[in-house]
């Protein structure tokens, strides 16, 4: 948007709190002005998910405006009360309320994904935030732990826990389940968001989860079941498990997603969807913002007036300064679906599978029209990859799809195991790399060719461009003998890469993109092949050449082909979309030793070192020094240290 962003200031809030309107008027006013600041968050931030916000919202504000000891003792009293999300796409709703409690400081709530803000999950360096989420499933044994801790250490307080209700397919809820009441950890409570959608259909469409209240107390807990919007009814369920001292608690709270704009709530919402959910992830764009805004904020003057505030005083917020993307209209995870789409028509022998994110993996095509192929699994990885190894011990090839952070790393034994039975499969790792980064590191796949690279029987690829995943995909459906993993990238390419004209996808072979001899540079994927081309411009303009090199193959290689592409190189230069471990360089020397090639004087490798960092493409790149700028430097600093050796 071109004008300025109007927020509800802390000072409004205190204004709330002074005026000591009764609870029941209170509460709900204070989640409304809360609702508004996270629709302007989101907006300003242009991504983050809005739907399970607010349907979390009334629960999040009763909690810490009315329950919690939070606000009297503070976010560090080793007493307090800890209040955490499990699901943790709620989180631009919990920074709302934080903020107007003064626990995040405006500046910071300023910059939701952004670098040094607000991670697009949960994540503990926030102040108040208690405990890194986003990756489903691992609440309630977390909260578990807290609580035990709490025990153990004679402290007092309260331990919450929020999850979702689609977060109910993973299974690990269901071990914590059974153990809390083992473990006789009763002061534990676990409140669900029920507000019965996945990322954009029913949950009920996705995996059933049938009665609730018979299963949660057929586990031993103490179940109460209310309207998540009731004010009264959340104080009476939450006054009611004070006097239970010998179970475990779970609130169920039936709620609705996008509560308090009306077109996005989802009964309306999946009606104008034709039975999808829009609102789940991302920034609405201009027109929905300024209908969503607007009627919040006619309520809101509207509530303000009837409970003598006077005027509803809003501060601007200057439009951020900041270089528009350089993106193209490329994503290789759409070329993924329509070739996986257009293989269908004339291979039979293959299957797809999903843990729910169709619609993100690029399949839903796939989905609609080849329904008998096509099996949804829910949220739940492990279960997804054990059945996929049960269809390729029958003889079809299953294509087994989820973000690369999830299948790579909770699913790896799963894999291990499926893949030791010498059966195909395909996994095709979405969300691969470091970008986009907003969404946090709970999002931000770095370890997934070392998790993959660790089985000998499976070779890992990844695209540059769409041509190349079109080949890629036929390739490991058709022809690969081996199972393969497949590296996608989920957003736009930075630019749209130029193979040759003549270019094939053959075994163990990447492509010269850029003429050099002494200095080589190897990379992969639309991303860092794009700061490798800046880096290589940068480079020739200092009349330093360099030869770059792009290498769909990450752990499979061509002995001839590097024997030819490294001839004369003396400083070899490896970019990584993954941490320092066991990535392309780590595959591409190990090969080198094993074959006993000449050696290459100086091997480079340009990482990301750390945990990945929070923010825009551009901030998280320049901050682990992966820019085409930034690598230009440090590959002049590389050979000054060579030069000096000689």
């Amino acid at each position: 948007m071109n004008h300025e962003l109007q927020f509800i200031p802390k000072s409004e809030f205190d204004r709330v709190l002074a005026s000591k309107l009764p609870k029941h008027a209170m509460l709900p006013l204070i989640a409304k002005m809360c609702r508004l600041n996270t629709l302007f968050e989101v907006k300003r931030a242009g991504s983050g998910h809005l739907g399970s916000s607010f349907s979390a919202m009334d629960i999040v504000v009763y909690l810490y405006y009315d329950y919690l000891n939070v606000r009297k003792l503070g976010i560090e009293h080793p007493n307090r009360d800890i209040y955490f999300s499990s699901k943790g796409h709620d989180v631009p709703g919990l920074y709302a309320v934080l903020y107007s409690l003064g626990i995040i400081p405006e500046e910071q709530f300023l910059k939701l994904r952004r670098l040094g803000g607000l991670d697009g999950h949960p994540d503990m360096k926030i102040p108040g935030v208690e405990a890194n989420t986003g990756s489903l499933g691992m609440g309630i044994s977390k909260g578990r732990g807290i609580a035990f801790a709490k025990k153990h250490l004679k402290r007092e307080g309260k331990v919450i826990v929020m999850t979702g209700d689609g977060e109910f397919q993973e299974g690990q809820n269901f071990e914590a389940l059974q153990t809390t009441v083992s473990q006789g950890i009763h002061n534990l409570i676990v409140v669900m968001d029920h507000n019965k959608l996945q990322s954009d259909r029913k949950v009920q469409q996705i995996v059933d989860l049938h009665d609730l209240e018979v299963k949660f107390r057929s586990f031993g807990w103490h179940v109460d079941r209310i309207d998540g919007h009731d004010y009264a009814q959340l104080e009476k369920a939450f006054t009611g498990f004070e006097r239970i001292l010998d179970k475990p608690k779970i609130l169920i709270c039936d709620t609705i997603k996008g509560r308090g704009i009306s077109f996005m709530e989802h009964p309306e919402a999946l009606k104008q969807g034709k039975g999808f959910y829009k609102w789940h992830a991302g920034a609405p764009d201009d027109e929905s913002f300024m209908r969503g805004y607007e009627e919040l904020l006619k309520s809101l003057k509207s509530d303000f007036s009837e409970n003598g505030l006077n005027t509803l005083r809003l501060t601007e917020c200057q439009p951020e300064e900041k270089p528009a993307a350089k993106v193209s209209k490329e994503f290789v995870s759409v070329e993924y679906g329509k070739a996986l789409f257009d293989l269908a028509k004339r291979v039979p022998n293959f299957v797809v599978l999903d843990a729910d994110l169709s619609a993100d993996c690029k399949i839903r095509d796939f989905e609609d029209h080849y329904a008998d192929r096509f099996v949804e699994c829910g949220i739940a990885e492990q279960d997804m990859v054990s059945m996929a190894a049960g269809i390729a011990g029958q003889g079809l090839i299953p294509v087994v799809n989820s973000f690369a952070n999830f299948l790579a790393s909770r699913a790896n034994e799963q894999a291990y195991n499926g893949l030791s039975e010498e059966s195909k499969l395909i996994f095709a790792c979405h969300y691969a790399g470091l970008i986009p980064a907003g969404p946090g590191k709970s999002h931000q796949s770095i370890r997934d060719i070392s998790l993959f690279g660790a089985f000998p029987n499976c070779q890992i690829l990844q695209a540059v461009n769409a041509d190349e995943m079109r080949m890629i995909v036929d390739y490991a459906v058709t022809r690969s003998p081996e199972s393969c993993m497949l590296r996608i990238n989920i957003g736009p390419s930075p630019r749209v890469i130029e193979l040759p004209a003549n270019y094939e996808l053959r075994f163990g072979r990447g492509v010269v993109l850029t003429e050099g001899t002494k200095n080589v540079l190897f990379a992969y994927g639309p991303v860092m092949m794009n700061e490798a081309l800046v880096a290589q411009d940068v480079l020739r303009n200092k009349g330093v050449p360099l030869k770059v090199v792009n290498m769909p193959w990450l752990n499979r290689f061509d002995l001839a082909w590097v024997r030819e592409v490294l001839a004369g190189c003396r400083d070899l230069f490896v970019l990584e979309d993954h941490s320092p471990v066991g990535g392309l360089a780590d595959h591409l020397l190990d090969f080198m030793i094993q074959n006993k090639l000449p050696g290459v004087a100086n091997v480079h490798k340009f990482a990301v070192e750390g945990y990945p960092a929070c923010g825009t493409p551009a901030e998280v790149l320049k901050f682990h020094r992966l820019d085409g700028i930034s690598i230009s430097e440090r590959i002049l600093d590389e050979l000054s240290r060579s030069d000096s050796r000689e």
